[in-house]
């Protein structure tokens, strides 16, 4: 029997704060997943927040990454404990938590991933994140193995971000440009100077308290800058954008 263990490369890059690339993944089909993962990606981000993702379509998207050297990364619909231990059990490892505000809710985030006595994560013996209770150990080294992410979306969370990165247990903190922007007051335009200011003071945090920093940015140039900037973790595009814009890039040759 193949030997199967607990160890999260991805989660080690990120301790160490290393410039990883990542492409969303919001088709919610495996071949289009499966394509993304041949690619070459650091990382690919499977959305259930924005996307028509659940548990059900998630499972064959893992099989797909099997053999890939992306590492799966899974956005949950909202920050919730029941959602979070279904997502643990059918085998993510890593987790991008949308819309924290507070510092308890950095700390619920943490929580839902443990099993106790460090958190509140549900037990089950065999499932498919412990190839169905073939692991042997497991349970007792999981619970280090498991990368949370935040995201900082609104003028809350920058208040409150030094807090929230300090967090036991949060090993990333992520840039919502398009929510941040809109909750400052400029809907639609992640570029202007007070959502510049904004993200730049996150980056800043992150950085001093050693932590990493990432942020969704499917413009080349703006990729760049936010790296030059000290985003350490990087979206660079989307299936749905890449499949929208080179499809209508082909028909516009051929009917215009």
């Amino acid at each position: 029997m193949k030997k199967i263990t607990c160890h999260n490369q991805f989660k080690q890059d990120m301790l160490e704060r290393k410039k990883l690339i990542g492409c969303w993944a919001a088709l919610g089909n495996p071949i289009s997943t499966e394509i993304l993962g041949l690619a070459g990606f650091d990382w690919l981000l499977l959305d259930g927040e924005h996307a028509i993702n659940d548990v059900t379509t998630f499972v064959p998207q893992l099989m797909a990454l099997k053999d890939s050297i992306s590492a799966p990364v899974v956005r949950p619909a909202c920050n919730d404990q029941v959602l979070i231990k279904r997502l643990l059990d059918i085998g993510f490892y890593n987790f991008l938590i949308p819309y924290i505000e507070t510092v308890d809710q950095a700390k619920q985030a943490v929580s839902y991933t443990r099993y106790p006595p460090e958190g509140l994560r549900g037990v089950s013996v065999a499932h498919r994140s412990n190839a169905f209770g073939t692991i042997p150990d497991y349970f007792t080294k999981i619970n280090q193995n498991i990368c949370v992410m935040v995201q900082i979306e609104t003028q809350q969370s920058v208040d409150n971000v030094e807090a929230i990165t300090a967090v036991n247990g949060i090993d990333g903190i992520f840039v919502g440009p398009s929510d941040l922007s809109a909750s400052l007051g400029h809907f639609g335009n992640p570029k202007h100077p007070e959502v510049q200011t904004a993200i730049k003071h996150v980056f800043e945090v992150a950085k001093a308290q050693g932590k990493a920093c990432g942020i969704l940015a499917p413009i080349e140039a703006d990729a760049h800058h936010y790296i030059e900037m000290g985003a350490t973790f990087v979206a660079v595009g989307s299936d749905l954008s890449l499949l929208r814009n080179s499809t209508q890039a082909l028909a516009d040759k051929f009917l215009k």
